[in-house]
């Protein structure tokens, strides 16, 4: 188990990144950012499952296709588009600790899957980890009032951040199902599959739009508005290898190696090292709410962790 928890770990480390390329990308919209990191994306993973990839399509079969599908727009594409408007509009601390709920939806949806742990004995870590997310709420309007922010631009930016977090609660439970049920791909092989598909659905998307906005994105107004090309291929080309090709991986050996109920949890490192990336970036420490927030997170995380080693302890089966 514990090798699952150190990949988990490492995952996060990678998906943090996403939280501050829209910040990076601000003059670029959230389809734009989409498209350009899963079709790098999907152009890294049909690169290293070249030499393999007429025996992996030989072995796929209508399930696997219509799971790449899914997975591919609810944990890749519509999530990375709620993720960036959540980060435009609210902010990068809001929105990754919106998106740090995942293990209370995760660790509800799946308390009925084999190795969950009972909830009555996740009880008190998932009250920590809700004590962490209304420090951010609280946070989060008390510092856009003294701002100035308007009220509409931070309730969007927030909703769009409950988006992101109901596809990738969606997205983790499936993935994590469809995994256990189909052991005869590796992780690695799995994660190549949901690069490829979803960097072609990436660009069946990017050419729509390209088609139906295309003055917009090759017009001078474009170029005037600092739209840098050169940084937006480098920032997508980054997050692609790291967090998508690496962290994908990394996560998928996870999801086979703990509990449902414990995958959920680790998913709140992607929520620290976010906030770790963004407080970087922005030269600041955490504010006392977010201090709080991010205490309550990590005491969340590691209380659940125990609960989960202690009940394999009893019950190593």
């Amino acid at each position: 188990m514990w090798n699952g928890v150190l990949c988990g770990l490492l995952a996060g480390a990678m998906w943090g990144m996403v939280f501050i390329v829209p910040e990076l990308l601000s003059a670029f919209s959230p389809v734009e950012m989409a498209v350009g990191r899963y079709v790098a994306y999907g152009a890294i993973a049909f690169g290293l499952m070249l030499p393999k990839l007429g025996n992996l399509l030989s072995r796929l079969e209508r399930s696997d296709y219509a799971a790449l599908l899914r997975h591919a727009l609810s944990g890749n594409i519509i999530y990375y588009m709620l993720l960036a408007l959540g980060v435009k509009f609210a902010g990068v601390a809001p929105t990754s600790l919106i998106i740090g709920v995942l293990p209370i939806a995760v660790t509800l949806m799946g308390r009925n899957d084999h190795g969950a742990v009972p909830l009555r004995q996740l009880a008190l870590p998932l009250l920590v980890v809700a004590a962490g997310i209304t420090c951010i709420n609280v946070d989060v309007f008390q510092h856009a009032q003294a701002a100035g922010q308007p009220l509409l631009r931070t309730l969007t930016g927030l909703l769009c951040a409950t988006g992101a977090l109901l596809c990738w609660s969606w997205y983790t439970l499936d993935n994590a199902r469809y995994l256990k049920r189909n052991p005869h791909y590796t992780s690695g092989e799995w994660s190549a599959l949901y690069g490829l598909s979803t960097g072609v659905i990436a660009l069946l998307i990017g050419a729509v739009a390209f088609a139906l906005f295309h003055d917009q994105v090759t017009g001078a107004a474009g170029a005037a508005s600092g739209r840098d090309w050169g940084l937006f291929w480098i920032c997508n080309g980054v997050i692609a290898l790291g967090a998508s090709v690496i962290g994908n991986h990394l996560w998928n050996i996870a999801s086979r190696r703990v509990p449902v109920t414990l995958s959920g949890q680790l998913i709140l490192f992607e929520t620290l090292f976010a906030l770790l990336y963004g407080f970087i970036y922005k030269h600041q420490f955490p504010r006392p709410l977010e201090i709080a927030a991010i205490v309550l997170l990590i005491a969340g995380v590691v209380w659940s962790v125990h609960v989960h080693a202690q009940e394999e302890e009893i019950s190593p089966a």
